[in-house]
């Protein structure tokens, strides 16, 4: 068989003009039929902090509807530019689980079995204890008598997920208290 010029440039052209129908389909099959929408087509965009370690990576939150449908890194952020380690990639985890608990457990002291409460007797019973304790332990003067206005039953290790402005708040609110044993995560 011999091939000329004219064939060779005839069989070419067909042969790429065939593939590009075949790629591109009819203008009715790619405009005409719906698509599945995007999961985060009509979401609020919020960016937050990554709650595991001190790093402080940048993170956007897709929600609709007030519930998280999808989170990922945040390309703009200095820290991560997007990028997320397991632990911040499986966010998304944190917010849609079901086996998150929902309502307050109390299990009473001596109690075998969790009773459910509300989050108001819960809010109240931690001021509570926690004004107790301090009234308790609190001492203002010390053996020198020296003005220290301080307790020492109270702890406190603060969270990595907290901004700057959140640690400020959470650090006057512990000295306000009188505590002097302040930790951090970051440190620890």
């Amino acid at each position: 068989m011999e091939l000329t010029r004219r064939g060779f440039l005839a069989t070419t052209g067909a042969g790429i003009g065939s593939s590009l129908a075949l790629l591109v389909g009819s203008p009715g099959k790619a405009y005409g039929e719906a698509t599945e929408e995007f999961k985060i087509a009509r979401t609020m965009e919020t960016t937050t902090i990554c709650p595991y370690c001190a790093v402080g990576c940048g993170i956007i939150v897709h929600s609709r509807d007030n519930k998280v449908v999808n989170t990922e890194g945040d390309p703009e952020h200095p820290i991560n530019e997007g990028t997320l380690c397991p632990k911040g990639g499986s966010l998304y985890q944190l917010a849609q689980n079901e086996k998150r608990l929902q309502k307050v457990l109390y299990r009473a002291p001596g109690a075998a079995d969790f009773k459910e409460m509300e989050w108001d007797w819960a809010a109240k019973e931690i001021a509570k204890r926690i004004k107790k304790t301090r009234d308790d332990t609190f001492a203002q003067t010390n053996s020198q008598g020296q003005l220290v206005n301080r307790t020492t039953g109270i702890a406190s290790v603060g969270s990595a997920a907290l901004d700057n402005e959140e640690c400020w708040l959470y650090q006057a609110f512990l000295r306000s208290l009188g505590l002097v044993y302040i930790e951090h995560q970051a440190r620890i």
